[in-house]
């Protein structure tokens, strides 16, 4: 009995051990999803400084169009006079987590002004997420223009 003893208590222990893990994962899917709809809100007002903090200075960001930019071209695009976003939203979305990495699927919508002419897009979006010192940053994102 005495050594099987160390055995039940570390069975015990497991159910902890999950239950731990699954509030971890669930705070995780929490933040990712606030950094998403920050990510909207920093294009819709052009706040580079927000930008900045949310996107890893590697991003490999595919538009819908095929275009593929740095984090530099990146926010150069959405500095542009051209396009003026009114309303910027995703839904749908779903985190997975993997150890200190996320994927993060979801459908995007932006109304407003290209080229001072009215604009809408829906895209299916897929962001990839990175834990770096504490906190998450997307380091590649890739975004399908979805027809009506």
């Amino acid at each position: 009995m005495h050594k099987l003893l160390p055995v039940l208590v570390l069975l015990l222990a497991i159910p902890d051990f999950h239950a731990q893990d699954t509030a971890q994962t669930g705070a995780d899917q929490a933040r990712i999803l606030a950094l998403e709809n920050a990510w909207n809100q920093g294009v819709q007002q052009k706040d580079e400084a927000v930008l900045k903090l949310l996107l890893g200075p590697d991003l490999v960001y595919i538009d819908y169009d095929g275009t593929i930019m740095d984090k530099t071209a990146y926010l150069a695009s959405v500095r542009s006079q051209a396009l003026h976003a009114a309303r910027i939203v995703s839904e749908s979305m779903k985190v997975s987590l993997y150890g200190g990495a996320a994927i993060v699927n979801g459908v995007y919508r932006e109304n407003g002004l290209k080229n001072g002419k009215p604009s809408s897009l829906r895209e299916r979006f897929t962001d990839t997420w990175v834990r770096q010192h504490q906190d998450w940053v997307c380091v590649a994102s890739q975004s399908t223009l979805l027809v009506r």
